[in-house]
C-alpha cells in the first residue's frame, strides 16, 4: 500500500462533519454531499459530475496560482487539469466544516507527475507529490456558486526536484523527492 493510500484511509477514518455551531448534524447537508463528489470529480476525471454541481456562471478561484475561473468551461478545464500532467490521481476530503452557504473541506491530494505540468516542469518525471490543501464551496440552492482552492504549490514543485533561492544564498529543496 503506497504511504498516500495509507494517509488517505487515516484522514477518512478520523475525518468528521461539523456544523458552523460545532454541533454534528443527523445527515450530511447538500454542502457535505457536493464538496465530496467535488474530490470524487477531480481524482476520477468525471467532467458530468463537474458540470452537475456547479451553476454554469459559477467561479472557482486557484488562490495559489493567482486565476480565477469563471463560468463552467473554465471550471470543467481547472478542475481536469491535474490530469493532462498526472496519473494515479487521488483526492481524499478529510475533515468537513459546514458553513450557513455552502462548506470547507480540508483535503489530501496525490498524483504521479509523468507528462509535463505546464511550463514549470517540461517532461514527466515519475514522482509522486502529495499535497494538503482547503476548499470553500458556496451553494446556491443544490449547485455550487463559487469555489476555492487554498495550498502550497512550491511544495508540489520542490516535490518534483525543484528548488528554491532565497536572498542571501539560502537555498531550500527536498533531499529525496522522489520518497
Amino acid at each position: 500500500m503506497t504511504m498516500r493510500r495509507l494517509w488517505g484511509l487515516l484522514v477518512l477514518a478520523g475525518s468528521t462533519a461539523c456544523s458552523g455551531a460545532g454541533e454534528q448534524t443527523a445527515g450530511p447537508t447538500q454542502g457535505e454531499l457536493t464538496i465530496q463528489l467535488l474530490a470524487q470529480a477531480i481524482a476520477n476525471a468525471d467532467t458530468a459530475t463537474v458540470l452537475n454541481i456547479f451553476w454554469p456562471e459559477a467561479t472557482y478561484d486557484d488562490f495559489a496560482n493567482q486565476q480565477s475561473h469563471q463560468g463552467i468551461q473554465e471550471i470543467v478545464a481547472y478542475v481536469m487539469s491535474t490530469h493532462t500532467w498526472g496519473d494515479d490521481v487521488y483526492m481524499n476530503m478529510g475533515r468537513i466544516h459546514l458553513t450557513l452557504t455552502g462548506a470547507v473541506g480540508e483535503w489530501v491530494f496525490s498524483a504521479v507527475q509523468n507528462r509535463p505540468l505546464d511550463d514549470h516542469i517540461p517532461e514527466g518525471t515519475g514522482r509522486e507529490i502529495v499535497l494538503n490543501g482547503v476548499t470553500v464551496i458556496e451553494m446556491e440552492g443544490d449547485r455550487i456558486i463559487r469555489a476555492a482552492d487554498y495550498t502550497d504549490t512550491a511544495l508540489l514543485l520542490l516535490q518534483l526536484g525543484s528548488r528554491i533561492e532565497l536572498p542571501g544564498g539560502q537555498i531550500i529543496e527536498i533531499d529525496d523527492p522522489g520518497r
